[in-house]
């Protein structure tokens, strides 16, 4: 309570000051009742308010506990009112909200770091979040409130997909929260907000969600010029560090130790899943053994392929048209089902993956009916 009557004190004070001449405030009473007048000021532990003359404005003792005039009705008197009897106050039409909160506004997009709000956060500070627009990714449409399905390689793997989410500091240990389009979020910690949209994949994305951060002033921190001694700071001083949503070397489930898999890739697979989810950036390596026969024109072959001729080396009929036939290949499967470019995987190769998603191994061929055998393919990642 006491906290209450110092901000609103404060509240009161500036906007006296910023409304010299203030000639239609408006005093909304916690009995209900509305009063018109002037707010002249704070003394003696009371708002002092000069009314307006209006019938409605006549006191009514019944049930009523201010303090005020016997002639209160009169033109110009002045009422006092304790600052509990006080539900809310409008300056000359403004609310007073808009001296007691501050709100802002940031585009929030889908990329490689976390977008930095800006706003930095007291423990236990309530800060209330507002978001609209839309995110294309591929063939979807994301909203705020996310998809229906969800993103295994998403930094909220069981959270809706493209869900708007948030986190507080640039640490990657701290705690991520669903946002949504709508929520209030209490502070765990000091620290900046930063925000995303909950998915995995993001080279495929554009456009942007439209986030309203809205948070009540610390008016009890205004300087001598009447601003927020924090704000000021954090303008002149701005932090400028990133958060990134790539995986980091770190304790927990970042701490990722080399692990190997060897796995048989048959001569008729469009596409052998490996269970190895992946994120760009991330380094890994193939090797390859063994033969296949890719077809009764082109024989048998190495996980390099076949020599490149005939009517599929001018059209490029192959996944990979670059790849001989029969050559072992790989691509990534993003999160919506799309898929990257193919790349050549041959006897061996050591790959820096190029985007977020799920690891699949081929066979480059337009007609894999009278292929056969496998290659046995050790992936280290």
């Amino acid at each position: 309570m006491r906290r209450f009557v110092i901000n609103l004190v404060l509240m009161l004070t500036i906007a006296v000051l910023s409304v010299a001449s203030a000639a239609a405030d408006t005093i909304y009473l916690r009995d209900g009742r509305m009063i018109k007048g002037t707010v002249l000021g704070y003394m003696n532990g009371r708002f002092a308010v000069r009314l307006m003359p209006s019938r409605s404005n006549r006191p009514n003792d019944t049930g009523a506990s201010v303090s005020r005039t016997s002639a209160a009705s009169e033109e110009g008197e002045i009422v006092f009112f304790r600052p509990g009897e006080i539900d809310r106050i409008e300056i000359d039409g403004r609310s007073l909200d808009e001296l007691r909160f501050e709100t802002r506004s940031v585009q929030v997009s889908l990329g490689p770091n976390w977008i930095d709000s800006g706003v930095d956060l007291r423990r236990n500070e309530r800060v209330q979040i507002t978001a609209a627009g839309t995110i294309l990714a591929g063939r979807s449409r994301i909203t705020p409130d996310g998809l229906s399905t969800s993103d295994p390689n998403a930094p909220l793997p069981r959270a809706a997909e493209g869900m708007l989410i948030g986190a507080i500091g640039s640490d990657n240990d701290s705690p991520i929260v669903e946002l949504g389009a709508s929520r209030e979020l209490v502070a765990d910690r000091d620290g900046r907000l930063y925000l995303t949209a909950n998915r995995g994949a993001y080279n495929d994305a554009r456009g942007a969600f439209t986030v309203q951060i809205r948070r009540e002033r610390d008016l009890t921190a205004l300087d001598s010029q009447g601003e927020d001694d924090r704000y000021r700071r954090r303008r002149d001083n701005p932090p400028g560090q990133t958060r990134s949503r790539q995986r980091q070397t770190g304790d927990g489930e970042r701490n990722r130790e080399t692990q190997e898999v060897t796995l048989d890739v048959s001569a008729t697979s469009r596409g052998t899943d490996t269970n190895i989810d992946v994120r760009q950036g991330d380094q890994i390596s193939f090797i390859a053994s063994g033969s296949i026969i890719a077809g009764r024109r082109i024989g048998q072959v190495g996980p390099e392929g076949g020599r490149l001729s005939g009517f599929g080396a001018i059209v490029g009929t192959r996944p990979l048209p670059s790849a001989g036939p029969g050559a072992l290949i790989g691509y990534i499967r993003f999160a919506n089902g799309q898929t990257g470019q193919p790349f050549l995987i041959g006897n061996q190769l050591a790959l820096t993956v190029p985007a977020d998603g799920r690891l699949f191994i081929a066979i480059n061929d337009d007609d894999y009916s009278d292929n056969s055998g496998s290659f046995s393919v050790r992936i280290r990642y």
